[in-house]
């Protein structure tokens, strides 16, 4: 079962990661983001592409047998959507309320994400 969540969290970063790649300014559409410049495509394919990549390739390698990190592995990962998450919750109380999607919707996919990964861990 561990392995199963592993490999579908993995799953997840790298279906974002390889959208951020292909088409920055989709991806952040959602979020009345733009990015409309090379420096903004830039980072948007760095920090969610080649984040997003990368974490999908260290899960599928803890997942796939490297026993030796995948504890630490799959802490650091949860870790991360919790901070995701809280950063929603802050935003929350900070500005005023949003719609359902896209914040909420990825509120609640960074908060089970991270759940699993930490009943797994």
């Amino acid at each position: 079962m561990a392995t199963v969540v592993i490999i579908a969290v993995g799953v997840f970063f790298l279906g974002m990661g390889g959208y951020a790649l292909a088409a920055p300014a989709a991806l952040v559409r959602p979020f009345r983001l733009s990015a409309d410049t090379p420096e903004a495509r830039s980072e948007v394919r760095a920090v969610y592409g080649g984040f997003g990549v990368a974490t999908a390739v260290l899960l599928g390698v803890a997942a796939l047998g490297a026993e030796s990190i995948r504890s630490g592995v799959v802490i650091a990962v949860g870790t991360a959507l919790a901070g995701m998450a809280l950063g929603r919750v802050v935003s929350r109380l900070v500005d005023r309320p949003t719609v359902f999607y896209p914040i909420w919707f990825y509120f609640g996919v960074e908060t089970v994400a991270a759940g699993l990964l930490f009943a797994v861990a």
